[in-house]
């Protein structure tokens, strides 16, 4: 490893360990809700139909990613006009703490809105520790770095997995545990039902730790420091974040308009949808495009780069929408679905072996996928990284059948590995290419725009479930087999990805700007 080109050693591993615990423990928080969330709707929804389980899982997933979109170009924006580091501990503590609070919850309507202001800290988080990483540690490094940004995030999706099946498996001990504290047996019971929830659910309220020692060790982006100097986070105008305000509203009444709670026909939610997603793009490309006209207007920014990096924005967000709907519509419900193929009434912890798996399998292919593309070009890798998620996504879903032995099936552990780990591939490639893309006095809320505005694609795709699912229904169609068919007509947006990819930039070889 080579060392850091313009910081000293010590602070810019301390940024690095920072960065990569808020990614390890985002991970964490992403994976709560896929793990928790069905024995957490039985208990809140307890009179309720599968169906209506099933409508609000997807409704709280979708307003999951409609807050992180929001929260990507609220704290880059913090963190291009106030610091990296002042915005990402103010990032961990709002996705930690609001996440340790969902334990308390007794409605599923409370789950929505706490995951959803947790969800902002956490599409901040990400676009943060990516900026200042990037401009901590020199450009050999970079590979890397990205690897190690994409496998944090899985390792923390992994824990999730083992808390939750060693928790399960130890209960009696756990229970002692708690008791030992003096916690009266009614709270332990409430904590502990239902394969714990309430519990795991507390668990994420750890990160906030975290805080204390960015404050004390990690220094601040000396580029950034270097934009600060010249004026330009002066630019940044706070009034501009109304434009996001407006935004947030619009994806909402996007979310709303597809969930149970509207009755409403589909070309009446089509129209609302196409109106609210042009909403949405204007009022989340609001501050970027209002601090691109100051900074031109000052002489700071030449008109050539404002088209440049508006043009790179929307293309950013293009790909990581093909990215995050592929990965929302087939490696994060493969846990859920998986459980259904496993015999009635079987004790196996499916989900947990699942979760694990696809971790895994995330964790190794993030790791080695940077390095593929310094290899092979931006363009040809991000076509490749297409292609074999579509096929990983199609063989899980097809490959695997219900089974009736007291044994999970190795195929099913296997294709849940290259599912977890292909589909995550993104994850390691991101925060290698979209730091190229953009400046460092801009670099912060462009990666969150990229990035993020790409879950609110994935959150419109994911309402659409229920939909799929639907036409494939018949009288010969096991429940589990028309959402293998949803699942697998959902993933083929990865062919969009294939072609769009080639009216993106090539970046490679080049330094960050």
């Amino acid at each position: 490893m080579t060392t850091p080109t313009s910081s000293a050693p010590k602070g810019a591993v301390a940024a690095l360990i920072a960065a990569f615990l808020g990614w390890l423990f985002d991970g964490f928080e992403m994976g709560l809700f896929p793990l928790i969330g069905k024995p957490a709707l039985q208990d809140l929804l307890p009179n309720a139909l599968p169906k209506a389980h099933l409508d609000w899982f997807t409704v709280i997933i979708a307003v999951f990613l409609v807050g992180a979109a929001t929260g990507g170009v609220l704290f880059g924006w913090l963190g291009d006009k106030l610091g990296r580091v002042k915005a990402m501990t103010l990032a961990i503590f709002t996705y930690a703490i609001f996440s340790g609070l969902c334990a308390f919850v007794t409605e599923a309507w409370h789950f929505a809105g706490l995951r959803f202001i947790a969800s902002l800290g956490m599409g901040g988080e990400w676009a943060l520790g990516v900026a200042l990483v990037n401009e901590i540690w020199g450009g050999k490094n970079r590979a890397w770095i990205a690897g190690m940004i994409g496998a944090a995030s899985n390792i923390g999706f992994l824990l999730t997995g083992l808390i939750s099946w060693k928790l399960n498996a130890s209960l009696d001990v756990v229970t002692g545990w708690i008791h030992a504290v003096g916690l009266s047996p009614e709270n332990t019971e409430y904590l502990l039902h239902n394969r714990a929830w309430r519990f795991i659910a507390v668990s994420s309220a750890l990160p906030a730790l975290i805080n204390f020692f960015i404050l004390i060790f990690v220094p601040e982006s000396h580029k950034w420091e270097a934009e600060k100097k010249s004026g330009s986070t002066s630019h940044w105008a706070t009034m501009d974040l109304v434009g996001v305000l407006i935004a947030c509203i619009a994806a909402l009444g996007i979310i709303y308009i597809w969930s149970p709670m509207a009755s409403v026909s589909g070309a009446v939610a089509g129209v609302v949808t196409v109106v609210g997603l042009a909403i949405a793009l204007w009022g989340y490309l609001h501050p970027m495009r209002q601090y691109m006209s100051r900074s031109v207007a000052s002489g700071s920014t030449q008109s050539a780069d404002r088209t440049t990096i508006m043009r790179n924005l929307l293309i950013g967000a293009g790909l990581a929408a093909v990215a995050l709907l592929g990965t929302w519509g087939s490696a994060q419900q493969a846990a859920r679905w998986a459980s259904d193929l496993a015999p009635k009434g079987s004790a196996l912890p499916v989900i947990d072996y699942v979760v694990i798996a696809t971790a895994l399998g995330a964790i190794v292919v993030t790791l080695i996928t940077p390095f593929i593309a310094d290899k092979l070009g931006r363009r040809v890798t991000y076509t490749l990284l297409c292609a074999a998620s579509l096929a990983a996504s199609l063989g899980f879903f097809r490959i695997n059948v219900p089974f009736v032995e007291a044994v999970v099936p190795s195929s099913l552990l296997i294709s849940a590995f290259l599912l977890g780990g292909i589909t995550a591939s993104f994850y390691g490639f991101f925060p290698l290419y979209f730091p190229e893309l953009f400046p460092t006095s801009v670099r912060a809320t462009g990666q969150g725009f990229c990035f993020n505005f790409g879950r609110l694609i994935a959150a419109i795709g994911a309402l659409q479930l229920g939909n799929l699912m639907s036409l494939f229904k018949g009288a010969n169609i096991t429940a589990s087999q028309s959402a293998a068919n949803a699942y697998s007509v959902l993933s083929c947006i990865y062919l969009v990805g294939m072609v769009l990819v080639w009216f993106a930039p090539e970046t490679k070889g080049r330094s960050l700007q």
